[in-house]
């Protein structure tokens, strides 16, 4: 296996290719992402501008795409929802802040060589976190697909999810249903050619268009074009400690979340890719990404594949996605701003379904009962009370029973030697 060189010109059309396919794949996604985070689609493009070009330029692998993630749209979601209710006139700049901040963490992460060590935490951790985290995504994206407003929680969602199943808005719920059926129900080999998200985005919303164009519907709205205005770091000392929390949040899960993606691209392109640098890119893309008024953003595997298997093997691939979707920015949000909600919802419930881990939840009991009892402790945490404590309590547990595994194991050694002597 050879090391991966991080910038080469040998392979330009391949790259351009895999980074065009990559940029048509993520648009629907960071639209999606924007709106439920809380900061709009904007914020969900930026987010991917600014990741995915300077992830790529700085970072240790060359084929990994960058942009806002499942995981990380939840976790920065309550970022923006905590800040903005505790301090309503800065709150959303602090926010950004804790993007920027989760930055610089990422950057140290580097420069201390953790990279190592930040993907050994215990599988059933992960596995909980994850899950939870696609439940969580498909729970408050229910409402919006069938036409009403988003819940703020899972626990408010759940309650109103009887009153928004018996009262859908026809029009959007029409669209939303249609959605799921092109992303869930578009044949693999197509997928290939032209992914389904993509497809259900302007079918959908051409219909909606057509059909509903004086209707209810809620859409994304008008997109402000030209350059982002620089969010400048603000730091209230009184919360100083929540928004280094968050950051730290933020910095962690995008680091476990971009060094997976680039152990699955290390498998498919036969290389190997430099972790270090990997989270120094990271870093410096969140960095800028906040600073801009961008989303956090991590390695996303589903980009990443699809950029490789179009072409892509150097990071000029990851640039050019970031290019293209900028110049979508800058000349097509007329376009964006008829995209319904309720499709963005229908899109975002399929990235949740993927994020899940049904294999390793169906078959965890089997594996062992700790394993099972950490893996849905972590999972119920996630969802019903708090991405910080889940992981902190999930890595904490699982060490302690690691802890006791290893020293049953060698009293039971001791025991046998003793016996064994005798």
């Amino acid at each position: 296996m050879r090391i991966s060189q991080p910038l080469r010109l040998h392979n330009v059309r391949g790259d351009l290719f895999g980074g065009l396919t990559a940029a048509i794949v993520a648009l629907p996604l960071a639209l999606a992402f924007g709106v439920a985070s809380g900061a709009g689609p904007t914020a969900g493009l930026y987010g991917a501008i600014f990741t995915g070009f300077f992830a790529a330029l700085f970072g240790g692998t060359p084929t990994q795409v960058t942009g806002p993630t499942g995981p990380m749209t939840v976790v920065v979601a309550t970022v923006f929802t905590k800040l903005i209710a505790q301090n309503p006139e800065n709150g959303f700049t602090m926010a950004f802040t804790a993007v920027m901040l989760s930055g610089v963490f990422q950057i140290l992460f580097g420069i201390l060589r953790l990279g190592r060590f930040i993907t050994l935490m215990p599988y059933s951790v992960i596995s909980g976190f994850m899950s939870g985290i696609g439940v969580i995504i498909v729970t408050l994206q229910l409402a919006p697909l069938l036409g009403h407003p988003a819940s703020s929680g899972v626990v408010e969602a759940l309650q109103q999810l009887s009153t928004v199943l018996a009262n859908p808005q026809p029009a959007a719920a029409g669209l939303g249903i249609l959605t799921l059926m092109i992303v869930f129900g578009w044949p693999k080999h197509l997928a290939r050619v032209v992914p389904s998200p993509l497809v259900a985005l302007v079918v959908c919303t051409a219909i909606s268009v057509i059909f509903f164009g004086s209707s209810d519907v809620a859409r994304i709205g008008e997109i402000p074009q030209g350059l982002p205005q620089i969010q400048w770091p603000q730091l209230n000392l009184e919360q100083l400690k929540a928004v280094v929390g968050y950051a730290m949040m933020l910095a962690v899960l995008g680091a476990i979340d971009s060094l997976l993606t680039s152990l699955v691209a290390d498998n498919v392109t036969h290389t190997r890719h430099n972790s270090e640098r990997e989270l120094i890119g990271q870093g410096i893309g969140n960095l800028l990404s906040g600073l801009f008024g961008g989303l956090p953003g991590a390695g996303a595997t589903m980009r990443t594949v699809i950029n490789i298997h179009a072409g892509g093997q150097t990071a000029l691939s990851g640039m050019f996605h970031a290019v293209v979707l900028l110049c979508i920015v800058l000349w097509a949000g007329e376009i964006t701003a008829q995209i319904p909600h309720a499709v963005l919802a229908g899109i975002l419930i399929k990235v949740g379904m993927r994020i899940i881990d049904w294999s390793f939840l169906w078959r965890v009991c089997q594996v062992s009962l700790r394993a099972a009892v950490v893996t849905y402790s972590v999972l119920l945490l996630t969802v019903f009370v708090d991405l910080i404590t889940a992981v902190a309590v999930g890595a904490f547990v699982a060490n302690i029973l690691t802890i006791q595994r290893l020293t049953s194991l060698q009293i039971e050694k001791s025991a046998g030697y003793s016996t064994a002597r005798r």
